[in-house]
């Protein structure tokens, strides 16, 4: 039986930590597998990735194809439908014949890294742009019943835009979660153009941002006292989760 093989579909993916997380899992425990990076410059080479690759038994999906993907999608979860963003792919084979699955681990790696951070004053969110990481989030905090508002540089209705962030803003909305790739490896002296001199110590700043493991955005927060987290924990909770998706493991 050939060796299973997992993998992370994006482009670019430098910055990312799955390979190695996986690997290492694999190594520990025994399993006969291995995880691969596949950098598509097109989502439309998908199905020619999936039919040279038979030994796939699963993908993970990461910018700039969480939305993109969904087309090519057999069925959806009821969360990733709901959040309109796919992460995992959950291959189904019969045979030479093959269903895809699309679902959306995003949200409990994010709430389960969120939720021990929040107190009585995280009430009202901002969430800095407005891509499929950021569907994810507002998902998750409507969840926890904590009011969202998207922050965009091309502002759809019900979104505000970045010149919009005054001082009464900053002050009502306690938490910010910043999704976008700005400060992510190899580009670290890049952060989302807020007005951190209107942080305080009530603040809490997430960043879906990784690598590296303290952001510019992170950084410039704290200097203003706010709290920060960065997004590995998220990264450890939705990959357990999509191995669990992979092998019909309760979650």
């Amino acid at each position: 039986m050939a060796k299973k093989i997992y993998g992370l579909v994006g482009m670019p993916l430098g910055h990312s930590f799955s390979r190695d997380f996986f690997n290492r899992k694999f190594a520990s425990e025994g399993i006969d597998a291995e995880y691969r990076n596949f950098e598509l410059p097109d989502i439309g080479d998908l199905m020619e990735l999936i039919a040279e690759y038979p030994e796939i038994a699963g993908l993970n999906v990461t910018i700039p194809y969480k939305q993109a993907v969904i087309p090519y999608m057999n069925y959806m979860s009821a969360i990733a439908e709901g959040v309109g963003a796919v992460n995992v792919i959950k291959f189904d084979r019969d045979g030479d014949n093959v269903k895809l699955g699309g679902y959306n681990t995003d949200v409990i790696g994010f709430t389960e890294s969120l939720r021990p951070l929040l107190d009585e004053g995280h009430t009202k969110a901002l969430v800095l742009g407005s891509g499929g990481a950021s569907k994810a989030v507002l998902y998750a905090l409507n969840e926890l019943n904590i009011s969202a508002t998207v922050v965009s540089r091309n502002p759809e209705q019900g979104q505000i835009s970045y010149s919009e962030l005054t001082p009464n803003v900053m002050a009502c909305h306690k938490l910010i979660v910043n999704t976008t790739p700005l400060g992510m490896y190899p580009h670290v002296d890049t952060c989302p153009d807020i007005p951190y001199e209107m942080m305080t110590s009530r603040h809490l700043c997430f960043d879906l941002v990784y690598n590296p493991v303290e952001t510019l955005f992170m950084k410039r927060a704290a200097e203003y006292g706010a709290k920060t987290k960065n997004g590995l924990e998220m990264l450890h909770g939705q990959a357990i989760a999509a191995w669990k998706i992979w092998n019909d493991i309760t979650l």
